[in-house]
């Protein structure tokens, strides 16, 4: 077998499927499986998840990946790259001295030429007066100053315009310094992640295949937003929807296949376990595991050792896998089980270890169970309010052993040697070293989770409701490692589009244009902000609500100057019935509304009428106005709400006419008076 064979195989990262946090990645490697079976493919982030590995063969369909696990693999770095980025930096700021130097050296000048000033002559002793100095001289030192300063003046801005651009292109060097990728090592040695994988199936050794691993990683959130393009009188539009995506996790995305899901990575999706029912006494069935406990007597292998004497302080040695990047967190967690074994209390008095035989003097015999002691008169054998000694701990938890999660994960376990303590010697541990590494990296790539948002976006996973969506980009997306938003476009949508104009005159008397977006296809519009182009012209970014799909939202477009509404209101107060024990609160609204453009628009005019839920207090209406109902239009209405829907010709206006009568029992009032509009 040759050496690129028994080597590595290179993966390209070829599709990421970016979720509510956290995204799912798939890279694709092609080699030719060795007789053994076993292959190793490279190129995978230190934040992943090791319990998300999955791997399968794509065009060998007798051939499967019978296991797959990560790896940690240390190679050397290549670190031109950022050192050109160090060197642009370096040769900006060079740039930008010599030029603020050459810009000083012309400002000097402009000074010198500006202080010239004509000087009169000496008087002598004899004159009595000063001597007169003739016109033309003064009129040639004026214009050689206008002449030589407009040259002077013209070379100081073109040297303050190239400073400028210095400035921006030294800004720009230092910001892609600053935002360098985290996937790039500070160090010499870098540390990534490989998977193995044992590619099983008739005739594997020799094949050639493609291998597709998949896994997930933390740190990548994203946001949608979009882009509406519009003219008026067009009934429909196409809607751009993009996406603001942020990812740390260690690796850059570059050319790969976008997808994007409001779905919560992290919520379990197994199946659950149907157990059968049974008439009888409850029998515990124990989950099937291959852990066991370790063997009685384990200590006794190291009584040879022990009786050796301690070891010489030059033989002892630090692990190799320190010397990796991470090592101190490993020299930490070292320190760490240091310190814990020393702050670890001495066991009580009242309790020997179990097998321990008799005891000595003055100590009652001993059995097997350490909690049957002899207790002398008086003595107190557990914890109370006055005892003087430390509480016993409480006994275990009958039944069969309960093994966490790395415990199980057996690739991972390593034996503990006789420089161990107590009952860690000969057992087999969980490595702590990659754990804490590993741990480390996902906290960082998590952080991308408390990036505040852009103007007007949601959180996909609280505009999708109970429902889970996703949107597959329509082209491949470079995202780098940076921590930043970045804005992808992902599809085109077709939306259907109707300007209506909006007014409140009750308060606020000024019209509003809004767009009414309907949602005609089969996919879900989440909440998010919208760029608007009327017309050509840019207007403000404005938020788009949720629409599912078939559903109608609104977004605004700002005042229409070319539209006015105009409100009047008369109150009239009177008593009825036999006796005027009833007082009657009549209201009567007019609106006018004046259409100045030249094409006709629709109009919705909203007014309020007063809500009780007194028997005694009656409200008539008298107008043409109509109720919306529950889910009428696209936005919930107070109560109370009423509606004109009004069609203004062209240059026309249209007069509103409204109104309720208030009955009140004579010895009641409004709150706040009667005498309001």
């Amino acid at each position: 077998m040759t050496d690129a064979v028994a080597g590595p195989w290179e993966s390209t990262l070829t599709s990421v499927v970016v979720y509510a946090r956290g995204a799912v990645c798939r890279r694709r490697a092609r080699g030719v499986v060795p007789p053994d079976g076993r292959v190793r493919v490279s190129g995978l982030p230190r934040s992943l998840e090791p319990d998300s590995l999955n791997a399968r063969v794509l065009d060998a369909p007798g051939l499967r990946v019978g296991a797959a696990r990560p790896v940690v693999e240390a190679e050397p770095t290549e670190p031109e790259d950022r050192d050109a980025l160090y060197r642009a930096v370096e040769r900006w700021q060079a740039e930008q001295g010599a030029a603020q130097a050459r810009r000083d050296r012309q400002a000097r000048r402009v000074a010198e030429i500006a202080a010239l000033r004509p000087v009169p002559p000496p008087r002598k002793r004899d004159d009595p007066t000063h001597r007169r100095t003739p016109v033309d001289a003064w009129l040639a030192l004026t214009g050689f100053v206008d002449e030589r300063l407009t040259v002077l003046h013209a070379g100081l801005a073109a040297l303050d315009e190239e400073l400028l651009r210095i400035a921006h292109e030294l800004d720009v060097a230092t910001d892609r310094l600053e935002r360098a990728s985290t996937d790039a090592a500070s160090s010499a040695i870098r540390t990534t992640l490989a998977a193995d994988l044992t590619v099983e199936g008739e005739a594997a050794g020799g094949a050639e295949v493609v291998v597709e691993v998949e896994y997930r990683v933390p740190g990548a959130v994203w946001a949608p937003a979009y882009r509406l393009t519009h003219r008026q009188g067009d009934g429909d539009a196409r809607l751009v929807l993009r996406a603001s995506v942020a990812q740390r996790t260690g690796e850059d995305w570059t050319g790969v296949h976008l997808a994007l899901s409001t779905a919560d990575l992290r919520r379990p999706t197994g199946v659950p376990k149907l157990r059968s029912l049974r008439i009888g006494r409850r029998r515990s069935t124990p989950e099937p595991s291959g852990w066991r406990e370790p063997p009685a007597g384990l200590a006794d292998l190291f009584s040879g050792y022990d009786a050796a004497g301690p070891r010489p302080a030059a033989a002892v040695r630090e692990a190799p896998n320190e010397t990796l990047v991470g090592a101190g967190f490993v020299a930490g967690a070292r320190h760490r089980r240091r310190h814990r074994r020393r702050a670890r209390p001495r066991p009580s008095p009242l309790r020997r270890p179990t097998g321990c035989g008799t005891g000595g003097p003055g100590r009652g015999p001993s059995s097997g169970d350490p909690w049957l002691q002899r207790r002398r008169p008086g003595q107190r054998t557990g914890p109370g309010p006055r005892g003087g000694g430390a509480s016993p701990p409480p006994p275990p938890v009958p039944g069969p052993p309960r093994p966490s999660t790395a415990e199980l994960d057996y690739a991972d376990l390593v034996l503990a040697g006789p420089e161990e303590h107590g009952a860690r010697r000969g057992v087999l541990l969980p490595g702590s070293t990659t754990d804490a590494v590993a741990s480390e990296y996902r906290r960082r790539a998590d952080s991308v989770a408390s990036l505040p948002l852009p103007g007007h976006a949601v959180r996909p996973r609280e505009s999708a409701g109970s429902f889970d969506h996703r949107f597959d980009a329509s082209a491949p997306a470079d995202i780098p490692s940076d921590g930043t938003w970045h804005t992808v476009t992902v599809t085109e949508l077709p939306v259907a589009l109707r300007t209506e104009y909006v007014c409140v005159p009750s308060v606020d008397p000024t019209v509003f244009a809004t767009l009414l977006v309907s949602n005609t296809t089969d996919q879900a519009l989440l909440a998010g902000p919208v760029d608007l182009t009327v017309d050509g012209e840019h207007l403000p970014t404005a938020a788009l609500p949720t629409l599912a799909p078939g559903g109608t939202g609104r977004v605004g477009l700002g005042p229409a100057e070319s539209i006015r509404a105009a409100r009047r209101t008369d109150l009239r107060e009177s008593t009825a019935g036999l006796r005027n024990t009833t007082t009657v609160l009549d209201h009567r609204v007019h609106v006018e509304l004046a259409n100045r453009l030249a094409r006709p628009v629709t109009v919705e005019v909203r007014e309020r009428v007063p809500v009780t839920s007194d028997a005694d207090v009656r409200i008539e209406e008298r107008a043409d106005w109509v109720r919306p109902e529950a889910g009428d239009g696209p936005e919930p209405h107070v109560p109370g709400t009423r509606l004109w829907r009004v069609e203004l010709p062209a240059g026309g206006t249209v007069a509103l006419d409204g109104g309720y009568e208030i009955r009140v029992p004579a010895a009641k009032a409004l709150a706040g008076g009667n005498r309001r509009s």
